[in-house]
């Protein structure tokens, strides 16, 4: 089975500022934006949804809401998905062709051949787990996956990249694996130039 990881430019506080806003005319944005995908997901979750998890736009109301909150964990999942819609409307999606699709271990490879170059600040395989979710919102048991690179996390991976192309010693990683590094280097660099600005990714 392969997954995919999905990042997002934007101001990691103010987004996590979105959940429990009770912001109507964001739900409002999401549903005409996402309007079609929501069915559609709704037909791609039907068992789940007639074993009683929330639909797409109710997980959405919920996460907007602060609640209420489905209290069987096997459900958290539409809650997840439903922060990363808000994340995809208020952010810039960055290139993530080094990591969609992937399977296995594959971020933590890239996050080995990272090392190698001397950049530990930042780590991909943390945008597997869910300890980018907000507090408050539920945790899945299995998918979607999320992390948080801040600001400050990201200016002093960027500036570890740099001194690996400064010191001019760096290992040649495999093309796949360099590849995937390039692509995390970029996602530094527009992050670092815009003050407040860091990366939110999914897994899934």
């Amino acid at each position: 089975m392969s997954s995919s990881l999905n990042v997002f430019l934007l101001d990691p506080a103010a987004t996590r500022g979105l959940v429990g806003s009770g912001d109507d005319g964001l739900l409002r944005a999401v549903g005409d934006r996402f309007g079609g995908e929501l069915a559609s997901d709704d037909d791609w979750f039907s068992y789940e949804i007639d074993n009683g998890a929330p639909r797409a736009a109710e997980a959405l109301r919920a996460v907007v809401h602060g609640g209420p909150y489905s209290a069987d964990r096997g459900h958290a999942f539409q809650y997840g998905y439903a922060y990363q819609r808000l994340c995809r409307l208020n952010g810039e999606f960055l290139d993530n062709s080094g990591f969609s699709p992937f399977r296995g271990a594959w971020l933590d490879v890239v996050d080995e051949g990272l090392r190698e170059l001397g950049v530990t600040e930042v780590s991909v395989a943390e945008f597997g787990y869910d300890g980018g979710l907000p507090a408050g919102v539920p945790r899945s048991l299995e998918y979607p996956g999320c992390g948080e690179w801040t600001h400050a996390q990201c200016r002093a991976a960027l500036a570890q990249f740099e001194q690996a192309e400064r010191d001019g010693h760096a290992p040649e990683l495999p093309p796949e694996t360099a590849k995937a590094a390039a692509d995390v280097a970029s996602w530094l660099r527009r992050a670092a130039a815009r003050p407040g600005l860091g990366v939110i990714g999914f897994v899934a």
